[in-house]
């Protein structure tokens, strides 16, 4: 890791986190205890008709029922959630007189829980939070669970739906959005399909590396006044973010293989999580922000299009970030023997366009039916996500962005 003489200490920075973290495999079994501390006596679980159908809703029933807690289903969960998924998480959380929200599943249905306890508590509707801190607040109660290990949503200040009406995504960020308690069992992860399990997989990767390549925290670049979850690069962030590198770097290819590989699945759930903490405070940059350009164009699945141009960005901003870009190769298997920190960096980008290739990640934009034709639109539209950004260790004008997607494509 970087030491630490290296970093302008006089800067402040804060750090966020759920209030209480639980970790392990059968931690689901303290669900009931932890609810019950929390005054939850009425819980409403917030998913999606796959983890029912799978047994998984039912295991997480069991030790609320046992802790004579009241549970009701809502089952609207989907990927790319739109804001209608929330009004009905909303309506059946009213219904049920519900006074606890229980999202479980990946990020799609944590994100759908978040915002509905958003609305719960504050009215409204969901486009209404659209933004960096406008939630007013502290949201309805709110536990959530993950059964993939990328998102990281569940300890995250970060919630993104679809607006069906404009054709687009958007983002909330509030560190109101975190949970009181995330209980992350990697038993909960085994379920979930290879190709799941590298989308989200190479999502956590995306939030380590933008995390550890952040723009440092005291040039971090806040007009006056305005306010954001984000802050920059600080030591905290490193080493969470190292630690998420090498675990996805040790595990990811092997949980893609064999999902009932235990030891991967570990490692994989405590990789989405620290990688959560880490860019949840330090901030994602343009991968994010063509994401969102990408996303919208093609339709693909949030981590599959950060995994697809994660390694067109690395290289982008390796200038920038040689000793970090070099440290993330060597964290990744690389042998850096011999090589200066700018020769070594260049490895770092080669090594995820390996691990893509290995877990089935698309290579390239063409890949996923994008062309050239579209490229000047996706540019605009990622040069308009100013909030992810500034974060990024480069600044990028809207021909950088084109030319990322140029390489990429």
């Amino acid at each position: 890791m970087t030491p630490p003489d290296s970093f302008p200490l006089r800067t402040i920075w804060t750090f966020h986190a759920p209030t209480q973290l639980v970790f392990g495999r059968d931690c689901v079994g303290q669900l009931g205890e932890i609810t019950g501390r929390l005054n939850g006596r009425r819980v409403l679980i917030v998913t999606d008709p796959a983890l029912v159908d799978a047994g998984v809703v039912d295991r997480v029933c069991h030790p609320l029922k046992e802790s004579r807690v009241e549970v009701e289903v809502f089952d609207g969960g989907q990927p790319e959630p739109p804001i209608q998924a929330v009004d009905g998480a909303v309506e059946a959380a009213r219904a049920a007189k519900s006074d606890m929200l229980l999202g479980l599943g990946g990020g799609s249905n944590m994100d759908i829980a978040k915002v509905a306890a958003t609305v719960l508590a504050h009215g409204g509707s969901s486009t209404d939070y659209a933004g960096d801190q406008v939630i007013p607040g502290p949201i309805f109660p709110l536990l959530l669970m993950p059964t993939t290990a990328g998102t990281g949503s569940e300890v995250t200040a970060a919630a993104v739906l679809a607006n069906p009406e404009t054709g687009s995504k958007f983002g909330i960020l509030s560190n109101y959005l975190r949970p009181l308690a995330a209980l992350v069992d990697p038993l909960l992860t085994v379920s979930c399909p290879a190709k799941a399990t590298a989308n989200s997989g190479i999502d956590a990767l995306s939030h380590a590396v933008e995390a550890y390549t952040a723009v440092d925290n005291e040039e971090f670049p806040l007009p006056e006044g305005e306010s954001t979850v984000y802050q920059g690069r600080h030591l905290l962030g490193d080493v969470l973010a190292e630690q998420a590198i090498g675990l996805i770097g040790r595990f990811l290819r092997r949980a893609v293989a064999d999902g009932n590989d235990l030891e991967a699945r570990d490692g994989m759930a405590l990789a989405a999580t620290v990688a959560g903490l880490a860019f949840s405070n330090v901030g994602v940059a343009a991968v994010h922000a063509l994401e969102y350009a990408v996303g919208n164009q093609a339709h693909t699945p949030h981590g599959l299009g950060c995994g697809l141009l994660l390694p067109y960005v690395m290289r982008f901003n390796a200038p920038a970030r040689p000793q970090q870009m070099a440290r993330i190769a060597d964290l990744l298997g690389e042998d850096l023997a011999g090589l200066a920190p700018p020769d070594a960096a260049t490895l770092a980008a080669d090594a995820v366009d390996r691990l893509k290739t290995d877990i089935g990640i698309p290579a390239r934009l063409r890949d996923v039916g994008l062309t050239e034709a579209q490229l000047p639109t996706m540019a605009e539209t990622a040069l308009g996500v100013h909030r992810v950004l500034r974060v990024n260790p480069r600044r990028v004008t809207q021909e950088d962005l084109h030319g990322i997607l140029q390489s990429a494509l």
